[in-house]
């Protein structure tokens, strides 16, 4: 068992585990009150594997992750106040409104999105990690993936490059059992997933994921061999979410009961049973935690509620890269004088007077709706 830390920095650890729980569970509440749109990913039960791993990460390190990322971008730093914004796809979301649940970036802390392609991180991690080769520097990029993603084509790619390039990655597993709705056992021919990149030079680790200590102690133990040695690792982290794979899963690929004996394990209510046993913590210290993260992200709801979204002329803006010598990218035919489709706000006249036709009788026909509604 790994030695229990000094006081200060069990606080931070409970304190971001509590802050990530509390997030999540408001999430899918204001989810279920049609506040944030599109999908929505929860990883209530994955907290010690999030923060276990960000914790002993520098600042100058890159993390990248996939579409269950609220809790990565919490750890890192990023305010809960422009996450839950962008869940409310407002302005003043870590994308501006654009990206939602499955697209938190902030590039100012080095988190470096979520993805919505399973798989689709894998090779952009190898590509962070070349630029820091490149540029001679020592930081480490840490790539967080789901058990699926190992079966991806992606998976075996990036493996292979990035063991042939000797690239500065620590990819960890976030096996939380089911790939969606598929077991393991059912989607995964080779189950042990820290031993799935061995045919490529790449030593893995199996580590208890919902003890956020050992993760702490095992991922430090690979970022210093990679960043000394400057060769690629992998860790797989057993964790469990105790949602369903998205807000609209039904939960029928699992047993209720299977859910409890893992929430048995709860990975936050552990970590305070230790703490108060070694007395580095007490019961003060662990309402405050609480309280701390009730208080963060009822502000953070407050606050997206009351940002603005984007404007409709703002629609076109960052879509592409947008340079003088680059070719048309799309083309937008919806008017008889085509146009650029990366270009919109340079879009004819008549292209932007039927685009709001078109919206002004998608209004008429929800208040018609409405209306009929009413008489019913």
């Amino acid at each position: 068992m790994a030695k229990v830390p000094d006081r200060q920095i069990c606080l931070e650890l409970l304190g971001r585990m509590c802050l990530i729980r509390r997030f999540e569970e408001e999430a899918g509440r204001q989810y279920q009150r049609a506040k944030a749109g599109g999908f929505l990913h929860l990883a209530i039960g994955e907290e010690a594997t999030i923060v276990g791993t960000t914790s002993v990460m520098r600042d100058d390190d890159y993390l990248i992750g996939t579409y269950r990322t609220h809790g990565h971008a919490l750890a890192r730093g990023t305010s809960p106040d422009a996450v839950m914004a962008e869940l409310f796809g407002r302005e003043t979301g870590t994308s501006g409104g654009r990206g939602g649940s499955m697209h938190i970036f902030d590039g100012e802390r080095r988190f470096m999105g979520g993805y919505g392609i399973v798989g689709g991180n894998l090779p952009l991690a190898a590509g962070l990690a070349l630029a820091s080769q490149y540029r001679e520097e020592d930081t480490v990029t840490v790539c967080m993936f789901g058990d699926g993603a190992s079966n991806t084509g992606n998976f075996g790619e990036t493996m292979n490059l990035a063991a042939l390039w000797e690239l500065p990655v620590v990819f960890l597993v976030e096996n939380n059992l089911y790939g969606m709705g598929t077991s393991i056992e059912r989607h995964s021919a080779v189950t042990d997933l820290s031993r799935k990149a061995e045919g490529y030079g790449i030593e893995g680790e199996r580590i208890d994921g919902m003890d956020v200590l050992e993760v702490r102690e095992r991922v430090s133990h690979h970022l210093e061999e990679v960043r000394t040695k400057g060769r690629p690792s992998l860790v797989e982290a057993f964790t469990y979410r105790y949602r369903g794979h998205s807000a609209a899963d039904p939960e029928v690929y699992r047993e209720k009961s299977e859910v409890e004996e893992w929430q048995r394990k709860d990975p936050i209510e552990s970590f305070i049973r230790l703490c108060l046993e070694d007395g580095v913590l007490g019961e003060d210290d662990v309402e405050g935690a609480r309280r701390e993260a009730d208080e963060a992200v009822e502000a953070a709801v407050k606050f997206a509620d009351e940002s603005p979204e984007p404007s409709l002329e703002s629609l076109y803006e960052e879509l592409y890269v947008v340079s003088e010598t680059m070719g048309w990218y799309a083309v937008d035919e919806r008017s008889p004088e085509p146009h650029r489709g990366e270009l919109g706000e340079d879009a004819p006249e008549v292209a932007k007077n039927l685009a709001e036709s078109g919206a002004s009788h998608a209004e008429e026909a929800r208040e018609r709706q409405s209306r009929e509604g009413v008489r019913e």
